[in-house]
């Protein structure tokens, strides 16, 4: 059996790239272990931590992956960590395994975006095959990612009073209304526009309509 110091220097190792990360949270040593195992011998790399605080200290991993949670843990407990890393990780489905079965658990776990909720003593290939749908989510959350990485680069670009003018302009105001409404001149607002369009780069008003709808910005 590994010693404690061997999993947390195994765990620390460069991730080979284009190695799909797989972590797993769980306070049980031999769990760890035997998953630590079963995931490598599969042909992804795995990262394991006893702890959700020992997991939320380790820096965000932009590559596919995903996450194998047990659901009791000795500071966060599962549901919390899927809420603290949900919003900001979204390229990283959470697989949840449990000591126990219970329904609202796995209901509420899964209505919070869980790809699976697996009962201990689970076999291994369904694992194994929600650990592969995980990362092709993954896969495919990351690509998404990519391609709006430039369009959020663009709205970021833009000051606040420009991004006010965007919302009511795709919201379909008229320069003399959105004037009004923010109490500056109908020429400001023009110059506030052409500065957005030119940020966005953009050329027509359903193109700027266009990227708010996939920004999910306010507006149409």
């Amino acid at each position: 059996m590994k010693s404690a110091s061997v999993l947390d220097q195994s765990s620390s190792l460069p991730r080979p790239h284009a190695v799909a990360t797989v972590f797993v949270v769980d306070d049980d040593i031999s769990v760890r272990e035997s998953l630590e195992s079963l995931i490598r011998t599969a042909g992804w790399y795995p990262e394991v931590f006893a702890s959700a605080e020992e997991f939320l200290s380790h820096p965000r991993v932009l590559a596919p992956s995903c996450l194998v949670l047990d659901f009791s843990l000795p500071d966060l407990n599962g549901l919390e960590l899927q809420r603290r890393i949900a919003a900001e990780r979204i390229d990283m489905p959470i697989i949840f395994i449990t000591s126990y079965g219970d329904v609202p658990l796995a209901v509420a776990a899964m209505k919070a975006g869980a790809v699976e909720f697996l009962t201990k003593p689970f076999c291994d290939h369904l694992l194994l095959s929600a650990i592969a749908y995980a990362i092709e989510c993954s896969h495919t959350a990351l690509g998404r990612e990519a391609q709006m990485r430039p369009f959020r680069d663009c709205y970021e670009s833009l000051s606040p009073r420009e991004r006010e003018v965007m919302a009511l302009v795709v919201s379909g105001w008229l320069n003399k209304e959105i004037g009004a409404q923010l109490g500056i001149s109908e020429i400001t607002v023009k110059a506030h526009r052409g500065n957005v369009m030119r940020k966005m780069r953009v050329d027509s008003l359903a193109e700027l309509v266009t990227m708010a709808t996939r920004l999910h910005l306010p507006g149409r």
